[in-house]
């Protein structure tokens, strides 16, 4: 069989063709996480400096606040204006009051994706700043070896809602129950998460694992009524948040009056609603 050089030369550009496709499509596969598209959705709260870095916070709203922060973070390297993707990040947050010193719920900082450079977790303030007392938050992280710190002031103003609360069980152990969503109620049913959490002692506070949450919503201002298909809160999973359902049946101020209780029913801290009892010691305060 007989090729003219017209031939050979259109087998010579179409192979050259596909190995340049499969080089492009290589490159793609390998393409970094973009910095900018990391954030997307997030507000910067603010940054932090050392003298090697610029240590970002993030969070949806741009604030921190009294109850449940998930917060993210990324470092920046002064010299490169690079992002660090390989750092081993954890946290501190302090609550410096006039007679001592405490910490609050937290959780370990995980990074977000493999190949990205954003890093999150969450803490609780379970308390608010005041004209002499005040929160910080010291970050200490080491990347390649090296171990590197920064600290800076949180500010966490009261709410004028209820979402924290902070008691002492029946068992002689403190506990702190905190509203994380629905964060826009819907009149419906909501999905809802709570978490839990123990004192161990002033710097560290754990999950509480498999206890449940009882959710009694009631509007004070319209005879105090209740709401159909409500679901106490569990567990999904040790060491996690828990879960229920929150009937919402009209808009306005809810009461969500709370119980804490043990696997095996005893109750720990709140009580149940009845005609004589109107509200109970531990609760949340919607308005929407």
């Amino acid at each position: 069989m007989k090729f003219s050089f017209k031939t050979i030369f259109a087998f010579l550009a179409m192979a050259f063709l596909i190995v340049s496709c499969r080089t492009s499509d290589t490159v793609d596969s390998i393409t970094p996480t973009n910095p900018n598209t990391e954030i997307e959705g997030l507000t910067k709260i603010k940054e932090i400096t050392n003298d090697t870095h610029v240590i970002e916070l993030y969070s949806k709203s741009g604030t921190t606040i009294l109850g449940y922060n998930d917060i993210k973070l990324r470092i920046k390297n002064k010299s490169t204006n690079q992002y660090e993707k390989s750092a081993t990040v954890s946290w501190k947050p302090l609550m410096h009051m006039t007679s001592m010193t405490h910490s609050c719920p937290n959780s370990s900082v995980e990074k977000v994706s493999t190949d990205g450079s954003l890093y999150s977790g969450y803490i609780v303030f379970q308390m608010p700043q005041n004209a002499t007392e005040y929160w910080d938050l010291k970050i200490d992280y080491s990347i390649a070896g090296t171990s590197y710190t920064a600290t800076t002031l949180v500010n966490v103003p009261v709410e004028s809602k209820k979402t924290v609360n902070s008691f002492m069980g029946s068992d002689n152990v403190k506990y702190i129950v905190v509203y994380i969503e629905p964060k826009s109620p819907k009149v419906a049913i909501n999905d809802m998460v709570v978490g839990v959490w123990k004192m161990q002692d002033m710097m560290t506070f754990p999950v509480v694992d498999g206890y449940t949450v009882k959710v009694d919503p009631r509007m004070p201002g319209m005879g105090n009524h209740s709401s159909p298909n409500n679901v106490n809160a569990t567990q999904p999973v040790a060491g996690k948040l828990y879960n229920g359902k929150l009937s919402l049946t009209m808009t306005g101020y809810w009461k969500i009056n709370l119980q804490l209780a043990k696997a095996d029913g005893i109750v720990l801290g709140g009580q149940e609603i009845t005609d004589t009892n109107l509200a109970s010691t531990i609760f949340f305060e919607i308005d929407f």
